[in-house]
């Protein structure tokens, strides 16, 4: 579903807002109206979880600006109703960057709750009892909004702290284990934590809240995702797209009628082609688009794809195997001296990792 909100970008970062998220707004709706609440009461809940999402935004763009600031680029800051995420195009190897990368986010927040905290009387709020306490924060005012704004920063900061990878608390965990010990030993204990964490939060949501369940199927995959590609960079380093390429292919021309490709899908196992003239790539046709125009007369030219992207045949696996995982087509023609020589996806580039592991033990 591609109903997301585009809300602008900041320093070249696009923030967005997925379209789940507006499930947690009617959810904050219903659940008022559900125990007799207000207009005032809805409007002030409402504008409550917005500026909880900005500071939210903040804490993803400290990730994003001190990534930049090490030469790693963010493609974009996507808000879901279980918070935020920032989608940095790598993480540095190296635990200092990695360290100060993650802190960052976390430290947005305690600077705001630190601005609040001389905004707001909290004195105030901490000589209450508990009855009082929510007695006094019944009301809608100004002081309570920032007051509870605090008390959510606080909160950011403590859970985002816990040491269950790919959270931030697990992050740093994996960087200052990587002082002592390598990368990939470092993603592992960390990542064996973090699942552990997530089977904890896994049964204290099943018991009492389930909004614990969605965090730790999260943290539970995100860990395990994580840890399996950290093992994978690490078996393709100082390995190249010649390495892996694939080399019997077929191509096409672009003035061939799409019915020969079309007969080539059906009769073969290739499911995308690279269009060439005079050893030059001039475009892509991708498994759906050939799909899409199987019952047409029409040529490879009308259907093939001329916005693609291409790869050198010396380019290092890494950089590779993280372009094929965050491309909507995992299919890449590669390239030496401006001709094709090869193309390289998906299930090659797993295929050779595989290889690589069972030489590896």
């Amino acid at each position: 579903m591609k109903a997301n909100l585009k809300l602008g970008s900041i320093s070249g970062v696009k923030i967005i807002v997925h379209w789940t998220f507006f499930f947690l707004i009617a959810w904050i709706v219903f659940s008022e109206l559900k125990r007799g609440g207000s207009t005032n009461s809805i409007l002030f809940n409402i504008t409550l979880i917005l500026a909880v999402f900005a500071c939210v935004v903040l804490h993803e763009l400290g990730h994003a600006l001190t990534a930049k600031f090490f030469g790693v680029k963010t493609k974009d800051i996507t808000l879901l109703p279980i918070g935020g995420m920032a989608s940095l195009e790598r993480i540095p190897e190296s635990p200092k960057q990695e360290f100060l990368i993650t802190i960052a986010g976390p430290l947005v927040n305690v600077i705001i709750a630190l601005l609040l905290y001389f905004i707001v009387p909290v004195q105030d709020f901490i000589y209450l009892n508990l009855t009082e306490t929510l007695e006094t924060l019944g009301g809608f005012s100004l002081q309570n909004f920032l007051f509870s704004l605090f008390i959510v920063n606080v909160g950011l900061v403590i859970f985002n702290m816990i040491p269950a990878f790919p959270m931030d608390g697990g992050r740093v965990l994996r960087a200052l284990l990587a002082i002592k010990m390598n990368r990939v030993k470092a993603t592992q204990v960390a990542s064996n934590i973090g699942q552990s964490i997530a089977v904890l939060f896994l049964l204290i949501g099943l018991l009492y809240n389930p909004f614990l369940v969605f965090i730790a199927l999260f943290i539970f995959l995100g860990a395990y995702g994580e840890n399996k590609m950290v093992q994978h960079l690490a078996l393709l380093k100082a390995h190249n797209v010649e390495d892996a390429m694939l080399l019997d292919i077929t191509v096409f021309k672009p003035e061939d009628p799409l019915d020969m490709v079309v007969n080539k899908l059906i009769s073969g196992t290739e499911n995308n082609f690279v269009v060439v003239k005079n050893s030059r790539v001039q475009g892509v046709l991708y498994h759906q688009d050939i799909i899409n125009n199987s019952n047409k007369n029409v040529l490879v030219k009308d259907v093939m794809n001329t916005d693609f992207k291409t790869v050198n045949s010396n380019d290092n696996l890494e950089d590779i195997y993280i372009l094929i995982y965050n491309e909507k087509h995992p299919f890449f023609p590669v390239i030496d001296h401006e001709n094709l020589v090869g193309v390289i996806d998906a299930t090659n580039l797993n295929e050779y990792v595989l290889l690589q592991a069972k030489l590896a033990y």
